[in-house]
């Protein structure tokens, strides 16, 4: 695990986009699992602006980890967000993004998504293998929409699940644990107070640790780093 702690959101975001450029370059094709959330919201204005012209969009297929259940013109639609912050800003062709159809019944579209990741994707030992998921942390210590309730969605037989909001009840499609540790990197971004408790107890192993998704993420690939604020990184010693 790497920690690489920044002033605020927006060098969070300048330093984690030159990570990505440098993960890309080079590379003919690379597959991606985003994040929503407002911190991957300043990422994407920051690729967008300064690595537009820059990366060859063409060779990145974008999936999501999770996505909630609701159409794609909804506000609250993770695939909305990208559209509006990054992909409206850069030329990526169509065939290359890999929505969650959130419009959909949840249980066959977390099954359909699972297909399209074992179809597009390497598998190791029967998983699919991104070369990046990034991920967000939620106050509770949920990642990705694994939450602490429905913990045990972690190590479901199924690569993709569907997941429920502990207090709106809203569903959400979201890939599983398995999924996440086999890929080939896996960044956090976490910013902002709220988060500081959690960080702490999760970096720091404290007890109980292990009740927190976001205490699950270890891949196998050993290629872990953690990209946070100094709010968000304010209670490690």
């Amino acid at each position: 695990m790497e920690l690489k702690i920044y002033k605020d959101k927006q060098e969070v975001a300048e330093q984690f986009s030159t990570y990505f450029a440098e993960l890309v370059r080079d590379k003919k094709e690379v597959h991606v699992a985003l994040s929503g959330g407002s911190t991957p919201k300043i990422v994407f204005e920051v690729l967008a602006s300064d690595y537009g012209d820059k990366i060859d969009w063409s060779n990145i297929h974008f999936y999501w980890g999770d996505e909630r259940c609701v159409p794609p013109t909804d506000d609250q639609s993770n695939y909305k967000m990208t559209v509006e912050h990054l992909f409206s800003k850069i030329k990526v062709p169509q065939e290359n993004i890999h929505r969650v159809l959130g419009e959909n019944d949840p249980t066959p579209e977390a099954m359909r998504y699972a297909n399209l990741l074992e179809i597009n994707l390497d598998r190791v030992e029967g998983v699919p293998q991104f070369d990046l998921v990034i991920l967000g942390m939620g106050d509770d210590g949920h990642t990705a929409s694994i939450f602490p309730h429905e913990i045990e969605l972690w190590d479901a037989e199924d690569h993709c699940v569907v997941a429920t909001h502990p207090d709106s009840g809203q569903q959400r499609v979201s890939i599983n644990g398995k999924v996440i540790n086999t890929a080939k990197e896996v960044a956090f971004l976490v910013t902002g107070q709220g988060k500081a408790e959690k960080v702490q107890t999760i970096i720091g192993e404290s007890e109980g640790f292990k009740a927190y998704p976001a205490a699950l993420v270890n891949p196998i690939s050993g290629s872990l780093t953690w990209f946070l604020d100094n709010e968000a990184a304010s209670l490690i010693s």
